[in-house]
């Protein structure tokens, strides 16, 4: 039996870039040892030829949406029948893992029995297939250090979880906005820990543009993010790694340090208006904006 499950829902592998990057992140996946299980969801134009190349798991019985965009709550079924370790991940298709993953996930795994790991990226632009040689990311990871660079705490790009939890998941369109904040939500009202592991964990995304898309307009602007805000319950519900009630520092689940961008962060919650209009509404973009403010000066005493 595997410790840890990974699974995702790939873009086609018809765009030449994307599918250098992807592959780049499947390969990162399977060097993380026997331990770890790859799972790959969805019959996208190139999918099966790429599973059967790196010899794994293809699930092509996925539902999807009025679009034919796969959704959420299928990907996740289809995972947990075809897995059966207690460790689960879903990680988005362009993301590059190295080994402190598993050594993260095993970390939150010993202190506590239902959780959700998140945590910041790091953007980088990649173009080439990546060397996956012995010991490849020693290297790598200086080089992320010196030429990527580290993303904002809104959207997250991989989820760690026991497979005892996220059992009834609303059917969100994978790919665009508003699920994986839910994610966030829904753990904190289950009261299950919700672990920020930035401070710990590396994981790199892979820069790309949104050819993929409708339009080629980011997935911000789409008919189908809206939905899935109301499937989440309405915009107040779409929390961000700022949200987290622990993190994960020195190798101790801890609660979230008080941070002033955690502080701007629980207060612009407590303003935000649904009719985003009014004297609410303006104090919520300057809470917002002030956040932001306040994230940079953090990341730049850490830089």
């Amino acid at each position: 039996m595997t410790y840890l499950t990974i699974f995702t829902a790939p873009k086609p592998f018809t765009n030449p870039h994307i599918n250098i990057i992807q592959r780049n992140a499947i390969q990162s996946w399977l060097q993380l040892g026997d331990d770890v299980r790859v799972l790959l969801i969805g019959e996208e134009d190139g999918l099966a030829d790429v599973a059967a190349e790196f010899g794994v798991t293809h699930l092509p019985d996925v539902k999807r949406n009025a679009w034919g965009t796969p959704l959420v709550s299928s990907i996740f079924e289809l995972a947990r029948r075809a897995s059966d370790s207690p460790l689960l991940a879903y990680v988005n298709a362009d993301i590059l893992l190295m080994p402190d993953f598993v050594e993260t996930a095993r970390l939150v795994a010993s202190q506590v029995d239902r959780f959700l790991i998140v945590g910041r990226r790091w953007d980088m632009d990649i173009r080439q297939p990546l060397p996956f040689t012995r010991g490849w990311w020693q290297d790598f990871r200086v080089i992320v250090r010196s030429q990527g660079k580290k993303h904002p705490p809104a959207g997250s790009d991989y989820f760690i979880f026991p497979r005892s939890v996220f059992t009834d998941i609303p059917d969100f369109a994978i790919g665009r906005a508003g699920w994986d904040n839910w994610m966030i939500y829904h753990a904190l009202k289950q009261k299950w820990p919700v672990v920020d592991a930035s401070e710990t964990l590396m994981v790199v995304h892979q820069n790309h543009d949104y050819s993929h898309l409708p339009g080629g307009q980011a997935h911000y602007d789409l008919e189908e993010t809206r939905i899935n805000a109301q499937l989440g319950g309405g915009m107040q519900n779409m929390y961000m790694l700022l949200d987290a009630s622990h993190e994960l520092l020195n190798g101790q689940v801890v609660r979230a340090r008080r941070t002033k961008a955690r502080l701007a962060r629980r207060l612009e919650r407590m303003v935000y208006s649904p009719q985003q209009t009014g004297l609410r509404w303006r104090l919520t973009l300057y809470l917002r904006r002030l956040r932001d403010r306040y994230l940079q000066e953090e990341d730049a005493r850490h830089a």
